[in-house]
């Protein structure tokens, strides 16, 4: 089940009626206006993303990541905007479905992956991902992580779930693949499991606010709360993480993130003491999970001995 897809339905198929109806009503009267609603209708997200990519600029000025310039915050902009119909109007609200774990052959010896999904997302999001990994003959699983906007900390039993499900695939530890608040989930998932780090090769993620993120202190929903930069919930995770391990805790995560992130900014705040930290410039939030350097680099990966 995914209430998320339903919302999201509900949601495309809500505008698609709107915008009709006011183009239709609009037209005989005034042409330009009609146009106009229809526009802010169906485009109006593409400002709300073109305010969250000024408020990136004037917040990574602070940050150690090197800053990317207008332009670059511009092109970023643009390939989100193309990018976020994809996913929230199509992927996930009506092609959730597709490509099923439950399709997914055995392969003993070789590594699954785990997919986690972040915040306001399911299992149609990666999408691009299965369709890569089927052509390669490598078994995944995944998970939808419900309630919507509840605590991170319940998506520790799916997420177990689902890396047992990756296990019993291959014989072999999966590795987990993550966008966004599925970083901090796996993390919960990390630390709430006793020998949890053993049953996993490696941990990607990508534009995961490890460190929170500037944007989360105007949330209201338990998931949103948590992911503030010096919150509460974070605070006690990184204190326990930190009792167990302090040292090696990340030497098995390798984390994505970029200066021209729109929703988990500063730069930095997707990194971790310790892991593998690529910089990718000039991607967005979104677009980041399907880069081809991401899917590359980390289909790589699969191939690779785990660190130890």
């Amino acid at each position: 089940m995914s209430r998320l897809a339903r919302l999201q339905q509900g949601l495309t198929l809500g505008s698609l009626a709107l915008a009709t109806g006011w183009g239709l009503w609009a037209w005989s009267w005034s042409r330009p206006a009609a146009w106009a609603g229809v526009l802010v209708l169906l485009g109006g997200y593409a400002m709300v993303l073109a305010l969250e990519f000024v408020v990136v600029g004037v917040v990574n000025r602070r940050d150690p990541t090197p800053r990317a310039s207008a332009r670059t915050l511009a092109q970023a902009w643009w390939h989100e905007v193309r990018v976020a119909p994809q996913v929230f109007s199509w992927r996930q609200p009506f092609r959730w479905r597709c490509l099923p774990d439950e399709d997914v052959p055995l392969a003993p010896g070789r590594t699954a992956v785990v997919f986690v999904h972040g915040f306001v997302c399911n299992r149609g999001f990666w999408l691009p991902w299965m369709h890569a990994l089927r052509q390669r003959g490598v078994p995944y699983t995944s998970v939808n992580l419900e309630p919507v906007f509840g605590s991170i900390d319940t998506s520790v039993p799916l997420i177990d779930d689902a890396v047992r499900r990756a296990h019993a695939l291959t014989g072999q530890p999966p590795m987990l693949v993550c966008h966004s608040m599925g970083g901090l989930a796996a993390r919960a998932w990390l630390d709430a499991v006793p020998g949890a780090h053993e049953r996993v090769s490696r941990i990607v993620t990508i534009g995961s606010p490890h460190h929170g993120t500037w944007l989360a202190q105007f949330s209201r929903v338990d998931n949103g709360r948590q992911m503030r930069i010096d919150g509460e919930w974070l605070c006690s995770l990184r204190a326990r993480e930190t009792a167990t391990a302090p040292i090696t805790r990340f030497e098995r995560f390798v984390c994505w993130y970029s200066n021209a992130d729109n929703i988990v900014f500063p730069a930095t705040t997707a990194t971790l003491p310790g892991a593998d930290n690529r910089h990718l410039p000039g991607v967005s939030h979104v677009a980041m999970a399907f880069h081809p350097r991401v899917m590359h680099e980390t289909l790589a990966l699969l191939t690779e001995p785990p660190a130890t």
